[in-house]
């Protein structure tokens, strides 16, 4: 996308409003810069594309505090950065709980148990809470959430069956994402 077209104020006025075109462009224009950032960070491609996921994510839900007089791709790496930092954190902790097991026989039991009757009538009713709480998306958000979580296809995989370009489809996912997480708030 050439500059001469773009113009930075106006599309963040617009993803202000709410327009998806507008969240379409940013992720266009600064998903390189975001995901080249923390493809050095972290050389891991599946981990600097799935950071680089939630950065988005986070920033559209947030986009109402953007202030303007920062640079709008330094606010997105600040983002990125920091959920790498939780990130890590994370798994810091979770490798030094793990350490401090005390008793690791338990541990082993728990993982050797298999589903029982009523986790797997649980699981049942949450899927099917979970299809009728997507079956209340648009179709085109439907059709995202089934390719990428029920036919486990990749971006790119998804991007070739619509005939659309891979950074729609990942805002289209992020949308439908943040819809389905609403619709289920809501029905609680």
């Amino acid at each position: 996308m050439s500059d001469s077209h773009f113009d930075l104020q106006q599309t963040i006025a617009q993803a202000k409003k709410g327009q998806q075109i507008a969240f379409s462009l940013l992720l266009d224009k600064y998903w390189g810069q975001v995901y080249g950032f923390q493809l050095k960070r972290t050389e891991n491609e599946n981990d600097a594309e799935d950071i680089t996921v939630q950065t988005f994510s986070k920033a559209f839900d947030k986009i109402q505090t953007y202030d303007e007089k920062y640079e709008f791709g330094t606010w997105l790496v600040t983002i990125s950065k920091n959920l790498h930092v939780d990130l890590l954190r994370k798994k810091k902790r979770n490798i030094l709980d793990g350490k401090d097991t005390s008793k690791p026989e338990e541990v082993n039991s728990i993982l050797d148990n298999s589903p029982t009757a009523e986790d797997a009538l649980i699981t049942e009713q949450n899927l099917a809470t979970l299809l009728a709480n997507i079956k209340k998306l648009k179709p085109h958000y439907q059709q995202v959430i089934q390719l990428r979580f029920f036919n486990e296809m990749s971006y790119a995989e998804i991007a070739t069956e619509l005939n659309e370009p891979i950074n729609r489809i990942k805002v289209k996912l992020l949308r439908a994402k943040k819809l389905l997480s609403e619709i289920i708030t809501d029905s609680k």
